[in-house]
């Protein structure tokens, strides 16, 4: 499952061609116009040599399956596990340390303010 949306894929949803700037834009998080541009300006570097490379990756790479994404925030989410993996992993464990503590704050304050529980966790020690 990871595997499918950490790869990369040709974009024919937002595609001007054959989608493969789309899909540079998609797997890097970088808005599709600076992909555009940026080829625009590799093609007139060298000759528009780059353009058979283009259609190269056009063939060869697979379409974007339809609903690879729950949401934006999943595809910003999956974006960010494509550039840095273990700064996002380190992301989820401060969330979930967070989530952590906030429910041992929640469960302090209910045993803090509830005498009878207090007492019932008392007994089972």
């Amino acid at each position: 499952m990871n595997d499918l949306r950490t790869s990369f894929y040709r974009d024919k949803h937002n595609a001007k061609l054959m989608g493969v700037c789309a899909g540079i834009a998609d797997y890097t998080g970088v808005n599709a116009i600076w992909i555009r541009l940026g080829f625009l300006a590799l093609m007139m570097m060298t000759g528009g040599s780059i353009l058979f490379f283009y259609f190269i990756v056009g063939l060869l790479a697979n379409k974007k399956p339809e609903h690879l994404y729950g949401d934006r925030q999943e595809q910003k989410f999956w974006q960010r596990v494509r550039q840095s993996p273990a700064r996002t992993a380190r992301d989820v464990r401060a969330t979930f340390r967070d989530i952590d503590r906030r429910l041992a704050d929640i469960e302090s304050y209910y045993v803090s303010n509830n005498p009878r529980l207090s007492d019932e966790i008392e007994r089972l020690r």
